[in-house]
């Protein structure tokens, strides 16, 4: 135990994002066998809102898992402020490698830190103008992981491709079958391939939280201007005639 208080144990964290229902927890269960394959030790944390059955497909694997449900609280920043639990738990795991999957509720979520791995997975179906929609969870990942292709034409997929190229034309894009786990080992040799992290203290994030401060954050249920305050926005209808 006085090897991990003076924090010398070294990890490699990957952060996990991207839209509802692409088969996140599939492609990260697919890849985490191979890492096991390889003698690999991984801990899992998953990061929800209300609720989450992924941890017990995780335990499955065998492996240290945690779970975080932000409740009442916007899940980016529940994620965010937590990541240092989230390592400390990992380590005390002697974990070679953290597995952080978190859920991509809104087109704004802005997980991601430098110095960590990070995985947008997305999925063919959500439509072919929506890479564009997601925003920096898509534009800032490293790796790009394209789900569900075998039920789209050789067509559909090139063109969505193209579009998620257009958006974030410096990531590594996989694809790989959440069902079968075809395509899975690359994902697992861009891990290994990843820098190693002493501590995520310090580390800055790769695009700003959404913005979380109004009377609504605090609780306020009542609607109208008057019961508004904090960071409020309005739409701009442009000038009057």
């Amino acid at each position: 135990m006085e090897f991990f208080k003076v924090g010398v144990l070294i990890l490699r964290f990957i952060i996990v994002a991207g839209t509802p229902s692409s088969g996140k927890t599939s492609v990260m269960i697919h890849t985490i066998r191979h890492l096991l394959e390889s003698n690999i030790s991984i801990a899992a944390c998953k990061i929800d809102c209300l609720q989450t059955s992924d941890d017990e497909r995780y335990r499955q694997l065998g492996i240290p898992v945690a779970v975080g449900l932000s409740d009442y609280l916007c899940p980016d920043h529940f994620h965010v402020a937590n990541l240092e639990e989230v390592e400390n738990w990992s380590k005390k795991q002697y974990a070679d490698i953290l597995i952080l999957e978190t859920a991509g509720l809104c087109h704004r979520c802005a997980p991601y830190v430098h110095g960590c791995l990070s995985v947008c997975i997305i999925d063919n179906l959500i439509g072919i103008d929506t890479p564009k929609k997601v925003g920096p969870m898509l534009s800032t990942a490293d790796i790009i992981v394209i789900t569900k292709g075998d039920i789209v034409s050789h067509a559909e997929r090139e063109v969505f491709r193209h579009k998620v190229e257009m958006i974030n034309p410096v990531a590594r894009i996989l694809e790989i079958n959440g069902l079968t786990g075809q395509g899975a080992l690359r994902l697992k040799n861009e891990i290994l391939k990843c820098e190693q992290l002493d501590t995520i203290s310090g580390k800055e994030l790769k695009y700003p939280m959404p913005a979380s401060i109004c009377s609504y954050c605090a609780g306020e249920t009542i609607v109208g201007s008057e019961y508004q305050m904090g960071n409020v926005k309005k739409v701009d209808f442009g000038r009057e005639e």
